[in-house]
């Protein structure tokens, strides 16, 4: 699974936040094996000249399935290791819930018999 981080100019830490999000996707993810090809994290500062909202930190994470539509989630938090927590914690949930919706060898799911 490739992980990508995308950041605006005013998040810092770039490489260390690439490094802790690769580890926290990865160690959500890893039961899907193939079915997730690459994930990718957009982490922008939304009111970067003041700091007067809570949650300026907004964090967007794309998954693209094998042989599915890609899975969006979004979270907004203090900080960007907040947001990336919430968001990936969504993004798992989000997984789960496509992944076994399209799961053929569980009984009344995935493709239905023609009649």
């Amino acid at each position: 699974m490739q992980v990508l981080l995308h950041t605006d100019n005013h998040v810092e830490g770039r490489q260390g936040m690439a490094d802790h999000l690769e580890t926290v996707v990865k160690d959500a993810l890893h039961r899907f094996g193939d079915h997730v090809t690459r994930v990718e994290a957009h982490l922008s500062d939304a009111v970067s000249h003041s700091k007067s909202s809570p949650d300026d930190i907004h964090c967007t994470l794309e998954a693209r399935l094998s042989n599915l539509p890609p899975v969006i989630v979004k979270d907004h938090a203090p900080t960007a290791h907040q947001a990336i927590s919430g968001a990936v914690d969504k993004l798992k949930r989000a997984v789960t819930t496509a992944v076994e919706k399209h799961d053929t060898r569980r009984p009344g799911q995935g493709a239905q018999p023609e009649l």
